[in-house]
């Protein structure tokens, strides 16, 4: 039987950067995962309750978090970075003011830097987004693919797969259906390759999303 290994952490090194730059001592380790694992928490819920475009989903594609002794820098990836902008009373200084409840740090200065990000749906995670929210709204899953692989071919990548499991249409017996179009060498490791894996709360139960898009070789 074939074991899958996470595309990421497959790739760490060679063409995966670390998504979280922090050092810590063996006895507070946990701790600072913990933490580090709270700010993100913390950001998604965010935007989800506050924050979301006409399309209703947040289009954060990933999280940079870099902790030194005075300062924690937090880097956001989004295609749409204008739904971060202060209005309302909303934005990134409401956001930075949260990040500081949570943590309880005084001595510790919180920066959150916005990165705009040219192709959005060029990113798995937002494509998982997109694809979560038509089917919770009852979409068709199968025409909820094909509009996501037509949305994602608008950009550069050079190809994509895409895996839903669970109760398809509400179907009493689960199963799992996928797509591709172009390449996507999984095998391969300096094969540049995101992936992302999303749920999807529907009235049938949990959907699950596998989106792995292979963008080009080094």
């Amino acid at each position: 039987m074939g074991q899958k290994i996470n595309p990421l952490g497959f790739r760490v090194g060679v063409t995966q950067q670390h998504y979280s730059y922090w050092f810590a001592q063996p006895k507070n380790y946990s701790k600072f995962l913990e933490e580090d694992e709270k700010v993100r928490m913390c950001i998604e819920k965010y935007v989800q309750k506050k924050i979301k475009n006409s399309s209703n989903y947040g289009g954060i594609a990933r999280i940079e978090i870099e902790g030194k002794t005075d300062l924690l820098q937090i880097e956001i990836y989004t295609g749409f970075p204008d739904l971060l902008i202060e209005e309302n009373g909303l934005g990134v200084d409401k956001l930075r003011t949260n990040i500081e409840k949570l943590l309880k740090k005084k001595s510790q200065k919180i920066q959150i830097n916005l990165k705009n990000i040219l192709q959005p749906y060029g990113e798995p995670r937002i494509l998982a987004e997109h694809i979560a929210l038509q089917l919770e709204n009852r979409v068709a899953f199968r025409r909820t693919m094909k509009k996501a692989i037509e949305l994602a071919k608008k950009t550069d990548i050079k190809g994509i797969k895409i895996q839903i499991a669970g109760r398809l249409n509400g179907n009493e017996i689960a199963r799992v259906e996928w797509i591709r179009e172009g390449r996507v060498p999984l095998q391969t490791i300096r094969a540049h390759i995101n992936y992302c894996y999303y749920p999807a709360q529907t009235n049938y139960g949990v959907l699950g999303i596998k989106i792995w898009v292979f963008r080009d070789e080094e």
